[in-house]
This record gives structure tokens, sequence and C-alpha cells, in this order.
């Protein structure tokens, strides 16, 4: 390989294979061959993740569990068990770093990889994934390109176990009739707005007058929209995302209408939420609360006090009366409370956040549709 063609290779992304239920397999090796979910057991639980058998009877992530029953009604349902899950992506990324310096870790099954000064990086990939499936006993697709945009629909193109590299132009021309939604960040929204001017395809979108984005979208999401199309993008791997925000929320199993129940819900979520802000040494100034009611309305409150917090007293009361200022007028399917303007703090105590709580840090590859 010449040093042009390295210098196109820029980035790797690496996502393992169905994760979730590859590692179930691991201790139920019975199932294998067999449709899997892995899926919470609440009444509007949703699929975490399912076996290739599985969706093949059209089961995929984030399905309601209940609809993913019905399709296949033989298949084997899973609760989820996120810390086996987290030792084994532990397991996976600790080989990743051995190969390769810099390692952006974007979840528990993926992350990117920067391929610079790698002398032959598709040997080195090939190492890799070697080195995964004799340890973990996982497999794992690969997509390498120039930026993590080309890498990232690359490892999504040939699943499972796909090897798939591509310059910018061979991505352009492969996904050339391919829906605008292929590409990360381009949401059902923004693909509806896309139809509605006629660009069903990336190529279409890629080749659309700029000004004609622009209008349509703004400035910044317009001309995006084109240059995601393109594949064309800047992100660094291993940059520091800037989280903006930290949340909590939660779905309930049943709609709940009584103003202590929620009350009680959104105060223990507003100390959750304190203490992975204490934990990690942020603050912030905007308090808010996320309500959803039982017909799906969604309604956000939000208030901006003098100075930074992570104090959970003022959080929990700033919150709570936003709550009763709303005073939901019908049963409660869904309620969270939110910290913003983010901003780092020297900030003592408090305890770890529960286990399955997340931070709200927009990926570098998301765009805000």
């Amino acid at each position: 390989m010449d040093s042009a063609q390295r210098t196109e290779l820029r980035v790797a992304h690496l996502d393992a294979d169905a994760f979730y239920v590859s590692v179930e397999l691991l201790r139920h090796p019975e199932l294998r061959g067999r449709p899997v979910v892995v899926a919470g057991s609440g009444p509007r639980a949703v699929v975490t993740t399912a076996s290739y058998e599985a969706r093949r009877y059209g089961i995929g992530s984030a399905m309601p569990a209940a609809r993913a029953r019905r399709l296949c009604p033989d298949a084997v349902f899973l609760t989820p068990d996120f810390a086996t899950y987290r030792e084994a992506s532990g397991r996976m990324m600790d080989l990743v770093r051995a190969h390769v310096e810099r390692v952006e870790v974007v979840g528990l099954d993926e992350a990117y990889l920067d391929l610079e000064g790698l002398y032959s990086p598709r040997a080195a990939m090939r190492r890799v994934l070697a080195e995964i499936s004799q340890a973990t006993q996982l497999t794992c697709s690969v997509g390498i390109g120039p930026n993590k945009l080309v890498a990232k629909v690359a490892s999504d193109a040939e699943k499972p176990a796909g090897f798939v590299v591509l310059s910018r132009e061979q991505a352009r021309e492969r996904f050339a009739s391919a829906a605008p939604g292929l590409v990360p960040g381009i949401g059902p929204k923004t693909a509806a707005r896309l139809a509605a001017l006629g660009l069903t395809t990336l190529a279409a979108v890629g080749s659309a007058p700029e000004q004609l984005l622009v209008e349509r979208f703004g400035s910044n999401l317009g001309r995006e929209l084109g240059r995601r199309a393109r594949f064309e993008h800047d992100g660094v791997v291993g940059a520091a995302r800037k989280v903006v925000s930290e949340s909590r929320e939660r779905t309930f199993d049943r709609d709940i209408g009584d103003a202590a129940q929620l009350s009680e819900a959104l105060s223990r979520m507003a100390g959750e939420l304190c203490a992975g802000l204490a934990l990690h040494g942020r603050r912030g100034r905007t308090i808010g609360i996320k309500v959803r009611l039982d017909d799906f309305t969604t309604v956000t409150r939000a208030h901006t006090v003098a100075e930074a917090t992570c104090d959970v007293e003022l959080v929990t009361a700033v919150a709570l009366r936003l709550l009763r200022e709303y005073s939901p007028p019908r049963p409660v399917r869904l309620l969270g409370v939110r910290v913003a303007g983010l901003a780092a703090g020297e900030v003592t105590g408090g305890a770890p956040p529960s286990p399955g709580q997340t931070e709200d840090a927009d990926s570098q590859l998301a765009l805000p549709v």
C-alpha cells in the first residue's frame, strides 16, 4: 500500500455484532440459532437488541417488547444484564487499545480508532478482530475510511462480521441511491422534509443547491446536510465532547396521576442527577423538567438560577415547583429532570449515579434534527 492510500485510511469504526445478545449466548449456548431478544420485562419495555435470527421477523432495537413478542411468539426473551455487558465491553476495549493508541469509545459495543501512523491499517484491524474473537468469542464489524462518517456507515454495510474499506468517493458511489436516513444525524423528521423537496436519496441531497438547503433548514443545518450526504466530515477521533446538560428521566410502567407519587419520583431522580453532577465536578444554572402525558403530549418547563449549582435541595425544590405550576392535566407516562448550561466547578461530595443512568452528551456524528 502506498502512502496516498494509507492517508485515505485514517479512521476505523469497530462495532460488536448484536453485542448484548452475543454476550448472552456465551452463557446460554443452547440458544444459538434461535431468535433471541434482550428486553426489559415491564409493560412498556423496549428491545435493547435482537439476534440476527430475530431480526428476520422484523424485530429491531427500540421496538416495544410487546410488539416484538407478537412478531415472533417463539423468540426467547432475556432480561438485560448491564453489569456483565460492561465487563465484556471493558475486555474488548482493552484489546483494542493494545493495538491502537487513540481510541474513542462511544458505547459499550462500538468505538472509533485513529489509524494515523499505522503502516498497514487493514492488517492492524484484522489482528484486532482476531484477538477479540479469540479472547472473548465475540465478533465485530469494521469500517475503515478517511473520516468518522465514512467509517461508521461502512461498518454497518455488511454486518455481521463485515470488513468494509471505502474512500469518500467510493462511499458516495456505493450509497448514492440510499435514503438520507442512512447517514448518522439525519433523522426521520429531516428525511421527511427532504423528501418533500424531492430529495429522497443521498445523491440527490449531496447535489442539491446549497442555497435550497439553507433556505429550508437554516444556515448551519442546511450546509451540514449537504456535507453529510457527500460523506464530508471533520470530526477528530478522541476529541472531547462538550456536555451541555445532564438529565434523568423515567417511563413509568403505568401512567401516574397522583401528584404525591409524581413528586416522590421527581425528587428521587433529582437526587440521582445531582449525585452524578457532583461526581463529575459539574454545575448548571438552568433547571428543567420534562413531562409526557398518557396521550404522548410532551411538555418542558425550565427556570434559570443566579449561580451554577448541583445542590440537591435547590434542584429538587425548583423541579418540584415547576411540576406544581404545570399541574399535569392528565396521567403522566414519562417524567424527567434536567440541569443545563453545565460548567466545571470545584465540587465535593456526592454519590455515584445509579446503574443504567447516562449523561446527555451529543454524539460527534449527531445533528440537531
